[in-house]
């Protein structure tokens, strides 16, 4: 078990080192001609990765962690050759429903699985802290290969698009020495009952239910916002410089996943997401509203806080999820924000085509004030 959690920072880096990541908007809408195509690419990872987030979540309670996390591996392998094959949107599509396939059968599965790994160790009440640290790799892999992608996009895409492949076999080699945790019970009756159980869950809980809502209008419209970015930052950067942006934002938010335990335990839950909805507000509507060369590193600085937010989400989720549906019940909390996501990016697209970037980016962060609503509700009961 001790050697899992070592391993999740190895996978997690490997499959966050993509050097396509700080110019995929760019490639996607001049593959496709238009903002809104070029955000549906993502917006179809998203609605495929719903499409099967239910699937992949009962089969690694029913199944096993492991084989789930090598199935992901094998998908993700797959996207990158399609995307690297490239040349048309129908080639993009295909790559998206395979990564979509990919990043549902990593979501739920790959937090119980550290979940289910510390258990074993019986230090489960360490979660937000070994999820912090392992996570903070994902930051890592992609800090590390921000800045090789924006430089090789100076030569060439399809460039940038092969090498981005080669970290994804990396990971589906280290997937195969992940061992199986043994304190739960696979699941092998009735995948309905399973499914129902764990949605009654979200019904009788109504914590939960607040909880959901802030992760999921957090991750859509966020992770939309962010994925879009650099279509504003080519305005006042040239190419090559996109991918300096990428890599402070991904190292400022690595070093905020790294220390997220002990900032949990020094300032608490609330605190924490209060103090980074309003600070991440801030600091971006500051760089939107008045953009000059300094607004993409002012708005990567915003990562500082993007790590302990996740991972302070995360841990009320867990707090909230039952053991036996851990990985079901983190799928439909992906699923219904892979959802939200899909339809957010295909607007935000069209909004920008008819408006402008910096618009829909300011757009935005004004929706983004409504988690703040969801924490007075939690926190009425929650006392973290």
């Amino acid at each position: 078990m001790e050697r899992n959690i070592r391993l999740f920072s190895y996978l997690n880096f490997f499959t966050d080192f993509i050097p396509y990541a700080p110019i995929a908007i760019i490639y996607f809408s001049n593959v496709s001609g238009s903002f809104a195509l070029g955000m549906s690419v993502f917006s179809v990872v998203m609605l495929a990765s719903a499409i099967f987030e239910i699937p992949t979540g009962i089969f690694s309670d029913t199944i096993g962690r492991k084989n789930t996390v090598v199935l992901g591996a094998a998908t993700r392998i797959l996207s990158a050759i399609l995307y690297a094959i490239g040349g048309s949107y129908g080639m993009l599509l295909a790559g998206a429903l395979l990564e979509g396939l990919s990043r549902s059968f990593y979501s739920g599965n790959n937090d119980a699985l550290l979940h289910d790994s510390l258990t074993q160790l019986q230090k489960e009440g360490d979660f937000h802290s070994h999820y912090g640290k392992t996570h903070a790799m994902f930051q890592v892999g992609l800090a590390a290969s921000a800045l090789l992608g924006g430089i090789l996009a100076q030569w060439s895409f399809a460039l940038v698009m092969w090498i981005s492949v080669i970290p994804q076999i990396i990971t589906l080699v280290l997937s195969f020495f992940i061992t199986e945790p043994s304190v739960y019970t696979k699941e092998a009756g009735n995948i309905y009952a399973h499914l129902k159980e764990s949605l009654w869950q979200f019904y009788v809980n109504k914590i939960l239910r607040y909880i959901s809502i802030t992760s999921i209008l957090k991750y859509s419209i966020g992770e939309a916002g962010y994925l879009f970015r650099s279509a504003f930052f080519i305005t006042l950067w040239p190419l090559w410089a996109i991918g300096i942006s990428s890599m402070i934002s991904s190292a400022v938010a690595a070093i905020s996943y790294y220390f997220s335990g002990k900032t949990i335990s020094k300032l608490g839950v609330q605190k924490v997401l209060v103090g980074e909805s309003l600070y991440n507000r801030f600091v971006n509507l500051i760089a939107l509203l008045f953009p000059t060369i300094a607004s993409p590193a002012l708005m990567s600085t915003s990562s500082i806080t993007f790590g302990v937010g996740e991972t302070s989400i995360n841990k009320l989720l867990q707090l909230h999820f039952t053991a036996k549906q851990r990985a079901t019940m983190g799928s439909l909390n992906s699923l219904a924000g892979s959802v939200a996501f899909g339809v957010f990016a295909v607007l935000l697209g069209k909004f920008a085509d008819a408006y402008g970037a910096r618009n829909a980016l300011i757009l935005t962060q004004v929706l983004l004030f409504a988690p703040l609503i969801f924490y007075r509700l939690i926190f009425k009961k929650e006392r973290l």
